[in-house]
């Protein structure tokens, strides 16, 4: 089967004909809900640069461009988190060493699956949405949320994000002219089944919506948005709480005036650098090549 997404290096495809890259740290970018994997290009660019190998598949059924995935986006009606974790992982395996994973909101919930799961070298988990014993639910959170909760026909339907709703809520700390451009080069349809999952997750003991937090692994970077309305700081910092009894190193930190584009609006690059950062300090940065 081959990956959705077309990584900049085809890792299934490295072996003897490309040694040149054998000792490249893989980086596997996860996007999260009305984003698609395009949008993470610009952090493909800089991780290449930095001697990454860095890839963004998109969720199952995703399409490989925008176009088209705003056109035909029915074949992810219905996927849920649990379909995400079992793709993601299904093409984790394949490459030839763990990778480093960076994840933002849902993506940020299945990195941190991932590497509780063992299959990562070092994940960074960008707005992730909460867990299964995260309590803290702000108002403006909810806010967010009620648009799509409140048709239960949702649940099993592909949900479109207006360019208005995106900027109330995803773009809201940045001008409106760019919040409008992001709607039109990132934003696609997504599935509403994982809203209404971790809506209940603390409702529902056999939730694929939970984190095993004392798991050993490799280290953790949790990062709030001060002004986001999505996933709020104060509930990414709950989760960094909820890390607390475990041995693994988990850090958090927090950026103040973004809102939840911040993967994707102007300021992408100042929080890239602190992930580059996070990764040098634990010893993830690419290993040069011989020779």
């Amino acid at each position: 089967m081959t990956p959705v997404g077309s990584p900049p290096i085809p890792f299934a495809a490295l072996d003897s004909d490309a040694p040149e890259f054998e000792d490249r740290t893989p980086v596997v970018f996860i996007h999260g809900l009305w984003l698609h994997s395009t949008s993470w290009d610009p952090w493909l660019e800089l991780f290449q640069e930095h001697g990454y190998a860095p890839w963004a598949p998109g969720w199952p059924g995703e399409p490989d461009s925008l176009p088209a995935a705003n056109a035909f986006p029915e074949p992810m009606a219905g996927t849920g988190v649990a379909e995400a974790l079992s793709h993601y992982e299904g093409l984790i395996r394949r490459l030839p060493r763990p990778p480093v994973l960076v994840g933002h909101s849902f993506g940020g919930l299945l990195a941190q699956q991932l590497l509780a799961r063992g299959l990562a070298a070092g994940a960074v988990a960008v707005a992730p949405v909460q867990f299964r014993g995260v309590l803290r639910l702000p108002p403006v959170q909810l806010a967010s949320l009620l648009p799509v909760l409140r048709n239960p026909r949702n649940v099993h339907t592909i949900v479109r994000q207006t360019p208005q709703r995106f900027r109330r809520n995803f773009a809201n700390a940045v001008s409106e002219r760019e919040s409008y451009d992001l709607h039109a080069t990132c934003v696609m349809p997504a599935p509403g089944r994982p809203l209404f999952q971790a809506a209940a997750a603390n409702l529902n003991p056999r939730t694929p919506v939970r984190m095993d937090t004392a798991a050993a692994r490799r280290p953790l970077l949790l990062v709030g948005a001060g002004r986001d309305r999505v996933v709020p700081a104060s509930v990414v910092r709950a989760a960094a709480r909820r890390y607390r009894s475990s041995a693994s190193v988990t850090e958090y930190a927090e950026l103040e005036g973004s809102g939840h584009s911040l993967v994707i609006d102007h300021g992408w690059q100042i929080l890239a650098e602190a992930v580059l950062g996070f990764l040098d300090r634990h010893g993830l940065s690419p290993e040069p090549a011989d020779g």
